[in-house]
Order: structure tokens, then sequence, then C-alpha cells
């Protein structure tokens, strides 16, 4: 007699539920990408107020270009030094660090009356950013589960990618309001509401390991990311010697006022914007073929600020092709450099934090120095110069699928 009482079967290769972020995780994700929108909002605060600045504290516009040059060095040594000197504290102490070192930067700028003390709070500012980018970033793969992971930081991501785009326009309009120091007031109260949303919403995020010195060269090791430093280099020294001085352009050569200004500056975010789209779609193509692509555009649109960007039409077209460039200027270095070396770009995102900033630094400083001795129309050739040059690299040295053709020689 057969028996009919049969048991279940539990299949050992059944998949398992895949764990779900909470609402809280969530949250936790956006109070760190506010962060790092404030964080980089105020980085290019000074761009679309350099003129009122420099008016006001009696300095030359090519100096006042310091108040980005010397936050990008400072960032340059903090991606390091903070990496490496927090050790194995706990993330989510070293986040609110970050950002209370934002607070105090922008209290200090809004309240100093001297150039020197206001350069001080630009200063610490470059510890925030720099700490930020080099272990922000890393935070979406802890704050949720992996399977959302790629999404947290893609989330933390945009908040960078959109403060970089809408800072310079944000304070422009703030400027144009209310006057310089209030965009440097609103860019402060609103990182102490997001350290207040940080202490509420993060998570423990405590770690095992320990960068040391000896892990930082990982990335230099490669011979492709080596080429991608290099492009970095030039990229970002082209676009920030011409861009910190865009202000001044388009209010003394372009003759337009202080509200036009302020429009351009927003729809040249606003052009970043779909540049960044257009980035995302362009590197799933060839990552090649969008970093020449970024560099031929932007070059040649800054270029030619001097000869076509002198009236309202020409600079509003202008303005518009660069902030296309703009936009994918970031997905494109950065999909090179994780290309290269994924292994690496753990132990050595501290280094490509620091060309990135040196390089912004370094833009920032040619563009002031042509600015006070050839005039504001020069620091446009500069930097578009730059642009064509990575644009030029890349061409000559990757191949199609990323790899560089051979041994990278000094260029010439």
């Amino acid at each position: 007699m057969q028996n009919n009482n049969t048991q279940a079967v539990v299949r050992d290769d059944a998949p398992l539920p895949i764990p779900k972020p909470t609402r809280s995780a969530w949250l936790a994700v956006l109070s760190v990408a506010v962060g790092s929108f404030a964080l980089v909002t105020t980085e290019f605060l000074p761009v679309g107020l350099l003129p009122s600045i420099a008016a006001e504290l009696g300095v030359t516009e090519g100096v006042a270009g310091m108040l980005v040059t010397v936050p990008g060095l400072v960032a340059a040594f903090a991606a390091i030094l903070v990496t490496i000197g927090v050790g194995k504290t706990d993330r989510r102490y070293v986040i609110w660090g970050l950002t209370a070192t934002l607070i105090l930067s922008n209290l200090i700028v809004f309240v100093s009356p001297s150039f020197p003390l206001v350069l001080a709070g630009r200063a610490l500012l470059g510890i925030g950013v720099g700490g930020f980018w080099a272990i922000g970033g890393a935070l979406g793969n802890r704050l949720v589960p992996p399977a959302s992971a790629a999404r947290a930081t893609s989330i933390i991501f945009a908040g960078i990618s959109l403060g970089t785009v809408a800072g310079v326009p944000a304070g422009a309009m703030i400027g144009e309001l209310v006057g310089w120091r209030m965009a440097f007031f609103a860019a402060g109260s609103l990182s102490v509401l997001v350290l207040a949303a940080q202490v509420w919403l993060m998570p423990s995020l405590p770690t095992t390991q320990a960068l040391t010195f000896a892990q930082l060269p990982a990335l230099l090791r490669v011979q492709k990311a080596r080429l991608g430093m290099l492009a970095t280099l030039l990229v970002f020294i082209g676009q920030f010697a011409a861009y910190t001085y865009v202000t001044p352009f388009l209010s003394q050569t372009a003759g337009l006022g202080a509200k036009a200004i302020s429009a351009l500056l927003l729809i040249y975010g606003a052009a970043g914007f779909v540049g960044n789209l257009i980035g995302g779609w362009a590197v799933a193509k060839s990552v090649k073929n969008s970093l020449i692509a970024t560099g031929v555009i932007m070059g040649l649109s800054a270029a030619a600020m001097p000869l076509f960007g002198t009236g309202a039409v020409g600079a509003t077209v202008l303005i518009v092709i660069w902030g296309l460039a703009f936009g994918m200027m970031p997905i494109s270095v950065q999909t090179w450099m994780f290309k290269a070396a994924p292994h690496a770009m753990e132990s050595g995102g501290a280094v490509f934090v620091s060309t990135a900033q040196i390089s912004l630094a370094s833009g920032a400083l040619v563009g002031g120095v042509s600015v006070d001795h050839l005039g504001v129309s020069s620091a446009m050739v500069v930097g578009g110069l730059f642009g064509l040059a990575m644009a030029g690299v890349i061409a000559a040295w990757a191949r199609d699928d990323g790899q560089p053709l051979g041994k990278l020689h000094a260029v010439h």
C-alpha cells in the first residue's frame, strides 16, 4: 500500500530573498548626497561672485581667483591625509566632522572683513572637500544592502554633479539679490541642516581597515590609469583656467549686466545637467571618444569666447555648448579611471582626488595670472588650449577599448 503522506522538500538551490534597504537607509544616503551638494556648491560659489568679492575686498579679480585655488590645493592634500589620518574611525563621525568644517568655513567667509581672513576660511573648506571626495563616495556601499549599492552611490554622486553645475548660478543669483556674503551665509545655513540630518539619520559605520601610505601608489602602477590621470590634469586645468573668470569676461568683454550673467550661468548649469546625461550615453558607447569629444567641445567653445562671445547671442550659444562639455567631463574621466583600474580605485581613490583638486587649483591660478597680465579674454584661450591638448593626448595614445597604445612619454 502506497503511503500518500508526503513531506515538503526543501531545495538547497532555492534563491534567497534579496534584502531591501529600509526607509531610514535611503534617508541616510540622501543626507550624504545633500551634504555632497552643499560642499561642491560652496567650493564653486566664488566663480559667480568674483567681481563683487574683488571690489569689496580691494583685490584684483586674478587675486580673488585664489578663493578657488587655495581650497583646491588644500583639498588635494586633505584627500590623502584625512583618508589615512582617520584610520579606523567610525565613518559616521568622519562625515560629521567634514560637514562641520563646511559650516565653519562659510561662517568665517561671511563675517571676515579682509581678504586674508576670507582666504583662511576658504582654506578650511578644502579639508572638507578633499576628505569627502575620498571617503563619502564609498558610503553608498555601506548604507544599503549590496543589491542597492549602485543606486545609492549614484544618488550620492548626483549631489556632487548637481553641486558642480548649480553652485555657480545659485551663488550668482543670491549675490545679485542680497550680496555675495549672503550666498555664503545661505550655504552655511544649508550645511547646518545637513549636519543635523546626518547626526539623526546616519547609522554607525565602523571599519576594520585603515589605509596606509604604502597603498596609495596602486593606481599609478597601472599604465592606463596614468594616461587617465594626465587627461584629468589637462582638462581640469583647462576648465577652471577659463571658467573661474567667465563672470568677469561676460561683464567686461560681452558687456552684460549682473542679471543677464546670472541667467547665463543658470543656463550653463542646465546645459551641464544635460551634458551629464549625454556623457552617460557616450561612455557606454566609447569612453575614449567621450573623452575626446569633451576636450574638443570644451576647448573650442572656451577659446572661441573672445571671438564670438562678445555679444549676448554669441555668448549664450557658446555658454550652452561649453556647459554640455562641462557636464560630460566628470563622468567621462571617472569612467575611464574605473575601467582602467577597478581593483585599485579604493586604495588609489585619494590619489585621483588629489590629482583632480590640484588640477582645479592650478587652473584657477593659471587663469588668474593670465587675467592680471594679459586681460580676461586670455583666460578663455588658455583654458581652451588645455582642453584641446587633453583631446589630443587621448586621441594619440589611447586605443578604442581604453588601452594605451604603448609607453606614455612626456608630452611636448
